[in-house]
């Protein structure tokens, strides 16, 4: 193939690639949260990973970061000893950490035993995808992070793996 040829395929791979880019990016942005999005999470009633049930009405007028996660989910997994650290260092300032596992009761509980968690890991299963969805994850991917301030709001989402400076930073605006 002569030099001509290389630079024509070269170009129609870069535009390929950029559309790829595009779609991804449309299909794994955020979206808007759905207004009764928090008054759902709110209202939910789960079990942790001893299978204890959680209301999570105790969460309200308080600030929460809410972790989706999976077993399965390598960035999920390795996110997780800084969200334990995070929790820690606020939670005398009223943080709660909880992470929501989009897995079964049985993964998280293995999981729970092997790896403990400064927070509470909670089982919501594939029904947990709604609520993600409603947040505005709307490809339903992990991990997802969301911070909600003290009055109900949403006030930052990450959609894959938080930065940590990004997560702190959050965390003290509403604190």
């Amino acid at each position: 193939m002569n030099r001509r040829g290389w630079l024509a395929l070269g170009a129609l791979a870069l535009g390929f690639g950029g559309f790829g880019a595009w779609v991804a990016s449309r299909r794994y942005a955020i979206g808007d949260a759905d207004g009764e999005a928090i008054e759902l999470l709110y209202g939910l009633t789960l079990p942790d990973a001893q299978g204890r049930p959680v209301a999570l009405a105790t969460l309200r007028r308080q600030p929460v970061v809410v972790n989706f996660w999976a077993t399965w989910c390598p960035p999920c997994v390795e996110e997780m000893p800084e969200l334990s650290e995070i929790g820690d260092e606020f939670r005398g300032r009223g943080l709660q950490v909880i992470g929501i596992g989009i897995d079964s009761a049985s993964n998280i509980g293995q999981f729970s035993l092997k790896t403990p968690m400064g927070y509470p890991l909670l089982v919501a299963g594939n029904s947990g995808l709604e609520l993600v969805r409603r947040l505005g994850n709307t490809a339903g991917a992990l991990p997802f992070t969301v911070v909600v301030a003290r009055d109900g709001s949403v006030a930052w989402r990450t959609l894959g793996r938080f930065k940590t400076a990004d997560l702190r930073e959050a965390i003290l605006h509403v604190l």
